[in-house]
């Protein structure tokens, strides 16, 4: 006899439909499993022989050939273990056919129960694309599948439940749709516990309402991560679009906590050994790395000069397309990768070079080779240079506090509101803030006052300000005036925006 259920797979961050296919045929008892599979799916045969006994349920004895069409295709992960065994209890017998508009994903213990697995918000969507009417999942994964409007998601905790409901002996309940909300901003650290640090401070804050790159360079015990890692506090909520698919990323990794949509922003924080495929993305089955589970968050990287600069070059390509593309002999994945990354340096290897009271004691060779560690090319992608200073005693002991995440986050969240309505009145689909505005609209964007101009012109020669370079400074200014609620970027803001090129200006002054 034969019968086939539908299922799903997964390639990079996209699903498609899969059938598992059961024929029952006369000859010695025996399981073939074809259609490419992996070893997690060669695995099948024996997981579900085994939930099929303990279940309660016959092992059919015949010679059984099991098909995961398109046969072409590599199938990886368990995922395919439910859909296997209702194949084969449809082709004995002990289950109805099964509506071809049902779809099945999941992973069997030995006892039949359903393990979560991975990817299920991107297969979910393919279903719906596919035209599947009900997905069943375990129920660890319902919540996520729920997130998909259109398709009646069941959870099951164990395969006698989706048999019961097959064969209309009890039901399931289907999973609530899952609706979106922005979430709250969590605890997270206070910009409030920094002392000091105006001009820091001030870059952070342009830095999220515009979600541009930053570099902080500082002496040791200036602050630098301390700001980095309060840069979420003061970040707008995800628009339901950037959580859509910032969940898909960490539902294909395996990172995703609960259920529902990812509804905060990432902060991702590698150490400095991380390896290049860590950061890019890889592995025999590709899977998302650092730069896409910082999409549409914040990748920190402490102490950039450390990191190798094999690693360091592969954030050229994602900086400035937004995705990553990541190429095995199995097939390639495209990723997203639209993050704010904000870096941590010290100007030598010692740690002090031109602070006021601790003396360097490196020789400029060492100073010049510390920092030639950074590629130009990377550089020009960061937006924003600061320079951190040491804080004075008087900073630290002091009982006032510094202006907290709230209020910084409420300028925050309106000039992301002007930037969010002017793209979308020019049909600017996808984009949210100036950091992500393409070229052709920048100049109808970024409209300078005549003394701006001038001071654009003259800033160019004398800075060697490469083409990049001259458009990040634009967006930067931009974002300052939207900041100041300013139709046409002045003189000032320009200004303000030329004065965190510091390494560009150095570069300059330096030849």
């Amino acid at each position: 006899m034969f019968a086939k259920i539908t299922s799903l797979g997964l390639r990079g961050l996209t699903g498609f439909a899969v059938t598992a296919e059961a024929d029952l045929a006369p000859g010695l008892p025996a399981l073939t499993l074809v259609g490419l599979p992996d070893s997690a799916v060669k695995e099948t045969a024996d997981r579900v022989r085994s939930a099929l006994k303990n279940l309660g349920y016959t092992w059919p004895v015949s010679r059984i050939t099991v098909n995961l069409a398109p046969a072409d295709v590599r199938k990886t992960g368990p995922v395919y273990d439910l859909p296997v065994l209702l194949a084969l209890l449809c082709a004995s017998g002990q289950l109805p056919a099964v509506n071809e508009r049902f779809a099945f994903i999941g992973e069997l213990s030995l006892d039949g129960q359903l393990r979560p697995v991975t990817g299920v918000l991107p297969m979910a969507l393919a279903a719906a694309q596919q035209g599947a009417t009900a997905l069943f999942v375990p129920q660890a994964n319902a919540a996520e599948a729920a997130v998909v409007q259109g398709l009646t998601v069941y959870g099951a905790a164990d395969a006698r439940q989706v048999v019961a409901h097959l064969q209309g002996q009890r039901r399931l309940t289907p999973a609530a749709p899952t609706r979106f909300s922005p979430a709250p901003p969590e605890e997270l650290p206070d910009f409030a516990d920094v002392r000091g640090q105006p001009a820091a401070r001030r870059a952070m804050e342009i830095a999220a309402a515009g979600g541009h790159n930053i570099l902080l360079i500082g002496s040791p015990g200036t602050g630098k991560s301390m700001l980095a890692k309060r840069l979420p506090s003061i970040l707008p909520p995800m628009e339901q679009a950037e959580a859509l698919e910032t969940t898909k990323i960490y539902s294909v990794a395996g990172l995703l906590p609960g259920g529902g949509l990812y509804s905060h922003r990432p902060f991702r924080s590698p150490h400095h050994s991380v390896s290049p495929s860590a950061l890019s993305g890889g592995g025999s089955v590709p899977r998302p790395g650092e730069v896409s589970l910082a999409h549409n968050g914040v990748l920190f990287l402490d102490e950039l000069p450390e990191f190798k600069r094999d690693a360091l070059e592969i954030l050229r390509q994602p900086m400035e397309d937004g995705q990553v593309t990541v190429s095995r002999v199995s097939g390639s994945a495209v990723f997203p990768s639209r993050f704010m990354l904000v870096a941590a340096m010290n100007p030598c290897p010692c740690g002090y070079y031109g602070h006021p009271t601790h003396p360097c004691t490196c020789p400029p060779s060492a100073i010049a080779r510390y920092q030639q560690r950074i590629s130009g090319p990377l550089l020009d992608r960061i937006d924003l240079h600061v320079e951190v200073a040491p804080v004075n005693y008087d900073e630290l002991s002091g009982e006032a506090q510094g202006e907290a995440s709230a209020p910084i986050r409420a300028r925050v969240e309106a000039a992301r509101k002007i930037q969010r309505a002017r793209y979308a009145a020019m049909g600017l689909e996808g984009v949210y803030c100036n950091a992500q505005l393409p070229a052709g609209a920048l100049r109808k964007v970024c409209l300078l006052e005549p003394e701006a101009s001038a001071l654009m012109r003259g800033a160019f020669s004398r800075m060697g300000l490469s083409a990049r370079a001259y458009d990040r400074v634009l967006k930067v200014a931009r974002t300052i005036a939207d900041l100041a609620g300013a139709q046409r970027i002045s003189a000032a803001h320009l200004a303000e925006a030329l004065q965190y090129r510091s390494l560009d200006r150095t570069a300059a002054y330096s030849l």
